[in-house]
């Protein structure tokens, strides 16, 4: 338990109240990071001190009333930022989301009694020490997600808690306590209250946790209130495995915990369960079904567009045969990017993990690829027509008239280099160009 990993800024805020008269710790995550020796990403601290006291406080500094209404402020210590909150004591929670009032306590137990979890609901002070009321330090021992006090309670103060323990669970790589696991099964339903993208966030970071694959198996029924098109791929088998089992597997399977990759997989797998239906058994070509069903969940959990789009790219691709030379790499570079080729190549490898049978020799054809991509990428191939050694303004005082035709011979041109048939040099594009124009003209 090493906590002289706390930044000298964070001290400085603590130091201004401490030496103030005030009662202050860090608390929350950042506290169990650093009993489980990850370095933590935030900083929060919690104290007795009032609002406005609070402002007195930190007189000079920057100062942002962020929640200010719930007793949290903003402090910009060089140039870091701070979030630092009144103990306070919840109200009553009218919209299983957020309390409609909250009030300020003296008393640092009071404060962390609200808190969600137990590996959450943790302070440390220099000179003070570890204030742990609820085992937050054991379960960290035992890889345990527990609620503080009553499940049902936290669960319905806060419907997102559902999600946010699933979250831990995958992310930590932790197990969920069976008391708190029960409630989430049961209240299961409280997720329809929450934000859209809320959900979202929660989601897309339980994916891409190291625990994910566990979660997802065991929480199917919580993951379907939000994505009930999964609820079809439900005891449908392929391969003596259900249709979802087999898409979790090559979602946990997938070793870079890539957001976008792991979301391919999911949606790719469960789409299947439509083709296997209609086609009688046979589970291929489904590519445009799945593409289809992601953006309309990720629409619904108002996903960006670049998060659509990529998915989608990953899934209609799914089955492109796996580059076995250069000329290929290059077609495949030029169809996809490099981001793409390397997410597709990181999909495949992780999709034959649903697969039964030996896949020794796909395995080697993904490594040769692998191989291959970063050959192509260190020779700096022109794969793309802003790396084409000539543009537009060439081929007009060449003679030709602006219009799409250039666009159209400048992709001929382009071709023609991914293949290797011509270099990517100014006079050679050129003579090849001019040679293309008068054949049209003839």
């Amino acid at each position: 338990m090493n906590f002289d990993v706390i930044p000298k800024e964070a001290v400085s805020v603590f130091d201004r109240l401490v030496s103030r008269g005030f009662e202050a710790f860090f608390v929350g995550g950042c506290v169990r990071d650093i009993l489980r020796g990850t370095p933590p990403h935030d900083w929060d601290i919690t104290t007795n001190a009032t609002p406005e006291q609070m402002k007195e406080c930190f007189a000079g500094l920057r100062i942002i009333e962020t929640g200010i209404k719930h007793g949290t402020l903003t402090v910009v210590s060089g140039g870091r930022s701070f979030e630092v909150t009144t103990y306070r004591v919840d109200g009553k929670y009218e919209d299983n989301r957020r309390p409609s009032e909250v009030y300020f306590t003296r008393n640092l137990r009071d404060d962390l009694s609200r808190r969600d979890f137990t590996i959450n609901a943790m302070a440390y002070a220099p000179g003070y020490g570890l204030v742990d009321i609820f085992g937050g330090r054991e379960d960290i021992e035992q890889k345990v997600v527990r609620c503080v006090g009553s499940p049902d309670l936290r669960f319905h103060e806060d419907g997102l808690r559902i999600l946010r323990a699933l979250r831990f669970a995958s992310v930590l790589d932790f197990s969920i306590e069976p008391d708190t696991a029960r409630s989430i099964h049961e209240n299961r339903s409280l997720l329809k209250n929450i934000a859209a993208e809320r959900v979202r966030d929660e989601f897309f970071r339980l994916i891409t946790g190291p625990g994910a694959g566990r979660v997802l198996l065991e929480f199917r029924d919580v993951i379907s209130e939000f994505i009930p098109e999964i609820r079809p791929a439900e005891g449908l088998e392929q391969n003596a495995l259900d249709i979802y089992t087999r898409s979790v597997r090559a979602v946990a399977a997938e070793e870079r915990g890539d957001v976008y990759v792991r979301l391919a997989l999911f949606f790719h797998g469960i789409a299947a369960c439509g083709a296997w239906e209609q086609q009688g058994g046979c589970s291929q070509g489904h590519e445009d079904h799945g593409a289809e069903l992601s953006e309309t969940v990720l629409r619904r959990l108002r996903a960006d567009n670049r998060t659509i789009s990529t998915v989608k790219c990953l899934i209609r691709a799914y089955h492109t045969e796996i580059p076995g030379n250069e000329r290929e790499m290059r077609r495949l570079l030029a169809s996809l990017g490099e981001q793409n080729t390397r997410r597709l190549l990181s999909l495949r490898r992780a999709a034959l993990a649903q697969k039964s049978g030996n896949a020794q020799a796909e395995l080697e054809k993904i490594t040769t690829a692998g191989v291959l991509l970063e050959g192509v990428l260190s020779a700096g191939c022109c794969l793309s027509l802003s790396e084409l050694a000539i543009d537009g303004e060439d081929l007009i005082r060449l003679g030709m008239r602006p219009g799409r035709r250039i666009g159209k011979l400048l992709s001929e041109l382009l071709d023609e280099v991914i293949d290797g048939k011509l270099p990517n040099e100014r006079e050679a594009l050129l003579r090849a160009a001019e040679k293309k124009i008068n054949k049209v003209v003839k």
